[in-house]
């Protein structure tokens, strides 16, 4: 039977992928793995560890902080700079389409990797997808180019063994959260917002994102009874 790791932030979208791959294998061919890069706070591991539970599915960490000390992107524990609490349509208007503020050095291609690593280890003899809940609403490391690019070179990389799969490439939040929904994605455990506050800001480009994600679904977010 084919298995799967799911690179898990405890967020709407890999959660939501968590939920796709346990629907389509069952949660006995499924694992999830999550990193730790230096960000503000752990509140988003403590959720993929608590949706990893729910599903009864095996669940890895890894900690790749020291690469990014070099970066002084606003998410980090080290950086000089304060999240911007503005939606990411809203930074994009203003800075062009370049780089927004939250954008960490080439995040999900490290992820990728440590994930096919991981897949290629702990399932050697088996096929195996890596599940990245991506979209392109805002990074260049989620674009289909950049997805597509690294399926290349994962499946290379690991003798035909191992396959990116990102089934959210083409849609936006609010389509992840109606794919979920129908799912019964357990949204009440999952963890957003960039700030590490005991309630979400808000404010941040996530937690503007998320609201509306839930609002164009007609439906209030289940995270702190509908307040998160």
């Amino acid at each position: 039977m084919k298995k799967a790791i799911i690179l898990s932030s405890g967020g709407v979208d890999s959660t939501t992928c968590l939920s796709v791959a346990v629907n389509a294998l069952g949660a006995e061919n499924v694992s999830t793995a999550s990193i730790f890069y230096g960000q503000k706070h752990k509140k988003e591991l403590d959720a993929a560890r608590a949706v990893a539970a729910y599903y009864h599915v095996p669940h890895y960490e890894f900690d790749l902080a020291q690469i990014m000390q070099y970066s002084n992107c606003s998410l980090l524990s080290h950086s000089t700079e304060s999240i911007v609490h503005k939606s990411y349509g809203e930074q994009i208007a203003e800075k062009g389409a370049g780089k927004v503020s939250t954008y960490v050095p080439f995040r999900n291609g490290l992820m990728i990797s440590v994930a096919a690593s991981l897949a290629a280890g702990i399932y050697e003899e088996e096929e195996t997808d890596i599940y990245v809940g991506a979209h392109g609403d805002a990074y260049a490391d989620c674009s289909p180019r950049f997805l597509k690019a690294m399926r290349e070179a994962v499946a290379v990389g690991t003798y035909g063994k191992v396959h990116l799969v990102f089934p959210f490439a083409d849609k936006n939040k609010t389509g992840v959260v109606a794919e979920g929904l129908k799912l019964g994605t357990p949204y009440e455990l999952t963890w957003s917002c960039y700030e590490g506050g005991d309630t979400p800001c808000g404010e941040c480009g996530t937690c503007i994102d998320r609201a509306k994600a839930f609002a164009e679904n007609g439906v209030e977010d289940p995270w702190n009874g509908g307040k998160g």
